[in-house]
């Protein structure tokens, strides 16, 4: 078998195992919540005849194992169940919080990656100068402020100040590109100062490392600009690392978007497991747990793929 396939091959593997390791404990961690959820959902009052025919119609007098091999088939087939506080499909509402999750992470995505890659070039560019030294310092600083604190000090800044952007970033089907994009501008400011620093400081290590090899110190001797030795020669080189990183702050921007989502009302993943949360739905709160675990893991095997397929001692092996 070909290196790379043999290598992407266990990397899938890997991932399917991680997966269900997951989902294993999420259904565990959740088994082990106290209180009883037919006694949530009936109330205080309620008979012992009811609580036991609740519990019998959840399927709750079944016992575990067999409980969680029946949500995990029924997952793997696209139902994730019934909520129990409104009794509507838990895919549906899923699908449609998760739309606007991807949308928000997409367009944070789109802003920071660039950034940081272009932030990180001119660090190496200007290494030990004062540009690099600004970069650092203004990206240290905000990958050290929480999401909370950035996001209601942008609001204080762009809604009560300026005026610019409204509070609440909810988004609906019938609105336009325009509208959605003004409607988000506040939570993918605050994503993009989350995320940006880790990029930023990863690239700038990643050719720097590069910068120390014998074909750098070559194109030096052909008298090409530093500018093109770094972005030309070093940078394609140290790619592997770089999309590694880039990978892991994409799943953040999926997965820790909780946050930032609650703070600014926004109607994705992270709003619709909060409010789950409180009500104790577990059946939503297992299905928010296992697409984030499957967006974290998917992302980072992604991420193992590209690697191993930009390595050229595995694309041309001897």
């Amino acid at each position: 078998m070909h290196p790379i396939l043999k290598l992407v091959t266990q990397r899938l593997a890997l991932g399917l195992l991680l997966l269900l390791a997951a989902s294993a404990l999420i259904f565990i961690g959740v088994e082990l919540l106290p209180g009883d959820v037919a006694q949530s959902i009936l109330g205080q009052s309620a008979t012992e005849t009811a609580l036991r025919n609740l519990r019998e119609e959840l399927g709750l007098n079944e016992p575990a194992l067999t409980r969680y091999f029946k949500w995990l088939f029924a997952a793997l087939q696209g139902d994730l169940g019934t909520a129990l506080t409104n009794g509507q499909s838990i895919s549906k509402a899923v699908g449609e919080r998760l739309g606007n999750t991807l949308f928000l992470a997409f367009w944070a995505a789109l802003f920071s990656v660039p950034l940081a890659i272009v932030l990180g070039l001119i660090a190496v560019r200007y290494r030990n100068r004062w540009p690099d030294k600004l970069i650092s310092g203004i990206t240290l600083s905000t990958i050290s402020l929480p999401e909370f604190v950035a996001g209601y000090l942008l609001m204080y800044l762009f809604t009560v100040k300026i005026r610019l952007f409204s509070p609440i970033s909810t988004i609906y089907s019938g609105m336009s590109l325009g509208e959605k994009l003004s409607a988000i501008a506040l939570p993918v400011m605050v994503l993009v100062l989350v995320v940006l620093a880790h990029m930023m400081r990863m690239t700038r290590a990643a050719i720097l490392n590069v910068m120390q090899s014998a074909y750098i110190e070559t194109a030096e001797l052909k008298g090409l600009r530093p500018f093109v030795i770094i972005a030309r020669h070093a940078f394609p080189n140290a790619i592997a690392p770089v999309v590694n990183v880039v990978m892991l702050n994409l799943a953040y921007l999926v997965v820790g978007v909780v946050v930032v989502e609650v703070v600014f009302v926004s109607p994705g993943m992270g709003q619709y497991l909060v409010d789950h949360v409180t009500k104790r739905d577990l059946p939503v709160v297992q299905a928010c747990g296992l697409i984030f675990a499957a967006v974290y893991i998917g992302l980072n095997i992604l991420a193992d793929v590209i690697s191993i397929l930009a390595n050229p001692r595995l694309r041309h092996p001897k």
